[in-house]
């Protein structure tokens, strides 16, 4: 079994990969906490982890998940972890090595030569976008855009040799709702739900049509603006938690392929 680690700004992911299928997908915020009972002066001497709370945290988690799907900690045979929040690799890394008996794998530049990608800026690109990037050109070998509608809305461009040509990053849709509802007075949260129409006779209306139709046409002009760079000659595929918030924009895709991420990470563990 094969347990990848998906590290994100909103969201850590892990999934877990047996007979050629991810058998169970966990989710959990990525929190950085100091435990409430927990200071500096009553850690031991020498112990570096800034985060106990959180080692601990997912700890726990980790074994109740394990024991719900009634699987030993002991099957689990390698770990591949992919993280975008740098304070949070650490504790990871200790947790799973301890939890497991396994030293995990980063990824991140020093292991990018064993991959059959030409990384663009290897030491600037987030590791998840290389593990996108990574599993479309494995899947497809041609020419592909990887959308990922995550807490950013990103756009990750690999050529049919396997170079990474470029991306585009926007606020994700929930990202965009959550900053109008944080920096207002009177606009409410709202569900992202299509509208059925472009003008909102309500606030929550209003708030769909801007933000769930403003993004249907962000995506659809990007994509036509990437495919035009590349003579036309490249095929869309969708990622992410909100992949099928905006309906209308599935034509646009060759495939939504949920777990595309973690797909990636797998495809590292293969590898190094």
């Amino acid at each position: 079994m094969f347990l990848a680690v998906d590290a994100g700004n909103s969201d850590t992911v892990f999934g877990l990969y047996d007979q050629q299928q991810w058998r169970h997908v966990w989710r959990t915020r990525s929190l950085l906490e100091e435990p409430m009972a927990f200071h500096l002066s009553d850690r031991p001497f020498g112990d570096t982890d800034a985060v106990p709370a959180e080692r601990d945290r997912y700890e726990r988690l980790l074994r109740l998940w394990f024991l719900e799907a009634n699987i030993p900690l002991s099957a689990i045979q390698s770990i591949v972890i992919s993280s975008v929040v740098p304070e949070l690799t650490p504790t990871l890394k200790t947790t799973l090595a301890r939890l497991f008996g396994l030293e995990p794998v980063v990824v991140g530049p020093a292991i990018y030569h064993a991959l059959p990608l030409q990384i663009l800026r290897p030491y600037a690109i987030g590791t998840d976008l290389v593990a996108n990037a990574l599993a479309a050109h494995i899947r497809y070998k041609e020419n592909c855009v990887v959308v990922d509608f995550g807490t950013a809305l990103t756009f990750t461009t690999v050529s049919a040799a396997g170079q990474m040509l470029g991306v585009a990053i926007a606020p994700g849709l929930k990202t965009a709702v959550r900053s109008l509802f944080s920096t207002t007075a009177q606009l409410p949260e709202v569900p992202l739900v299509m509208p059925e129409s472009a003008l909102g006779t309500s606030t929550a209306h209003a708030i769909q049509a801007g933000v769930v139709l403003g993004y249907e046409g962000l995506v659809r002009s990007l994509l036509n603006r990437i495919r035009a760079e590349l003579n036309g000659n490249c095929i869309a595929i969708a990622t992410g938690g909100m992949a099928t918030a905006i309906p209308t924009l599935e034509a646009d895709f060759a495939a939504i392929v949920p777990n595309l991420t973690l797909d990636g990470i797998r495809e590292v563990g293969l590898r190094v």
